[in-house]
């Protein structure tokens, strides 16, 4: 089972439409380098200067990287990855 990475709809276009995308990897900075790799369209919005974008966040089965080893989380096949923009309003 492969590992896949649920987009938002905000970046959907940057990938073709796709809502998901299959990737590779053994870590999440792994696979988003895979995802990059795949539609490089991704990059600016995700990326700056090589780090993730604050106001996006990662979610490995539902769990925040930010509780487990961030970008150097070990993953494996059958993992989702899901990419969450930050929403502020009031």
């Amino acid at each position: 089972m492969p590992i896949v990475v649920d987009l938002p709809p905000p970046i959907r276009e940057q990938a073709g439409g796709n809502s998901q995308v299959t990737v590779q990897g053994a870590t999440v900075r792994a696979a988003l380098t895979d995802l990059i790799a795949q539609h490089p369209a991704l990059e600016a919005k995700l990326f700056d200067k090589g780090e993730i974008r604050p106001y996006i966040n990662v979610f490995v089965n539902d769990e925040d990287i930010r509780f487990l080893d961030e970008m150097d989380t070990a993953i494996a096949d059958g993992v989702t990855i899901a990419l969450v923009p930050a929403v502020a309003g009031g």
